[in-house]
């Protein structure tokens, strides 16, 4: 993220395209980056969880006008020492998060913990009085998930969740177009995120490998789903505007055979109540394709990470008309009875044009932190972004149970917000 890049570069960016008044109206999450009141309202946060996670995002945070970041806690001494000097002395450094809510004078928390670890701090934040950023996803059952939302529903407190992409300029524009029409009714969602490496983290010594790798076992993690699916579940939910009704899958470890518990590789698919689908694949042992969501329609097709669109029929240049015409009667009149009447359906080939033409160097991260920031210091509550992070969250644990028990899984009965 360059320096320069902030959210007034972010709204001119959405005023350029489309009038961000436009799009923020419609996408009132975005109402933060927009405020002007109360601006010199110096904002108090702590963060809680350290790593490498809490790390990004405190250099998200750190040159927001009016905010400090008054403490920081983690139970891992050296995540702890590295945060502390990040921060400066004027930042006080805690082992348990429960003595730093009782000694601290807070606005909000910041909370980048391993997932098992989330429930607790979030929960007894906000009933101390303080709004919440929690990293996604929000916890490690769909119990706890459920009972963060009823904490954050009882005490009226600020729940965001770390989805980032809710902020990110090419998808915003992309929603934009799907809505208008320009893909026709969405009838699929194909998302991917492939990696290779062994995600495995050096430890001082074995005494440390669980605390250190959380993410291979089961206790902490969900593994591929927690940590990378529940991304792009949130991105097929805002675009269907549902949730899923039931997934079925399977997963496995094929390659990373080293003691994790976690599957290495994942294959989904998710049933909408629209009658479309999420079809979803994750691995750790090949990078060839990155990461993609392709949004399709009949009418084109969509990339969101790459920020491009297809059209299935785009209209031939005034020059290629009759040409094409002349060669179709050419080709077609030319079969014989009984030969052959089809040709390969090969992929398309054709460049596609660009979702929008200028793309800020970011990935959502800071304009989400600046939300966050401003909307804490306005207590603007905004449920959406709760309700996005819960339904993420349901439909990932979903999917990860679906495949740990091999069988169909369905929404819980009765859970929504």
């Amino acid at each position: 993220m360059n320096e320069s890049v902030n959210r007034r570069d972010f709204l001119k960016t959405f005023s350029l395209i489309a009038g961000s008044s436009v799009i923020i109206g419609s996408m009132p999450w975005l109402q933060g980056l927009n405020a002007q009141e109360n601006s010199d309202k110096t904002v108090r946060i702590g963060m809680i969880g350290m790593g490498s996670r809490g790390m990004y995002l405190y250099l998200m945070l750190k040159d927001i006008p009016n905010m400090e970041i008054k403490c920081v806690c983690d139970d891992y001494e050296p995540h702890l020492a590295n945060a502390l000097e990040a921060v400066g002395p004027q930042a006080k450094g805690y082992v348990d998060y429960r003595q730093m809510l009782e000694k601290e004078q807070l606005d909000a928390v910041v909370i980048a913990t391993p997932l098992h670890k989330h429930v607790g701090p979030t929960i007894d934040s906000m009933n101390a009085g303080l709004h919440v950023f929690c990293e996604k996803s929000m916890a490690r059952t769909i119990e706890d998930c459920n009972e963060m939302v009823k904490a954050h529903q009882n005490t009226g407190k600020i729940l965001y969740v770390g989805h980032q992409r809710m902020f990110n300029i090419k998808y915003h524009q992309a929603y934009k177009m799907i809505k208008e029409g320009k893909l026709g009714d969405i009838t699929q969602i194909r998302a991917y995120w492939h990696r290779n490496n062994d995600w495995r983290r050096p430890v001082p010594s074995p005494d440390f490998e669980r605390k250190i790798n959380w993410r291979m076992y089961h206790e902490y993690s969900c593994g591929l789903m927690t940590e990378l699916a529940s991304h792009h579940i949130q991105v097929a939910n805002q675009i269907y505007d549902q949730y899923p009704e039931y997934v079925w899958g399977s997963g496995s470890i094929n390659h990373w055979k080293d003691g994790r518990e976690v599957y290495d590789n994942v294959n989904l698919v998710y049933k909408y109540p629209n009658n479309s689908h999420l079809v979803y694949d994750s691995l750790i042992s090949n990078k060839q394709y990155g990461l993609e969501v392709q949004v399709q329609g009949p009418k084109g097709t969509m990339e969101l990470e790459l920020g491009k669109m297809w059209e299935e029929f785009p209209p031939p240049a005034p020059g290629m008309l009759s040409l094409i015409n002349h060669l179709e009667h050419k080709l077609f009149d030319a079969i014989p009875v009984g030969g052959a009447s089809w040709v390969p359906d090969d992929a398309v080939s054709r460049k596609g044009n660009w979702i929008i033409d200028e793309v800020l160097d970011n990935d959502g991260t800071k304009m989400q932190m600046e939300a966050f920031v401003s909307d804490v210091r306005n207590n603007r509550v905004d449920s959406y972004i709760t309700q996005q992070g819960f339904y993420s969250s349901v439909a990932t644990l979903m999917g990860f149970n679906a495949m740990h028990r091999n069988e169909i899984v369905y929404w819980p009965e009765g859970l929504a917000m």
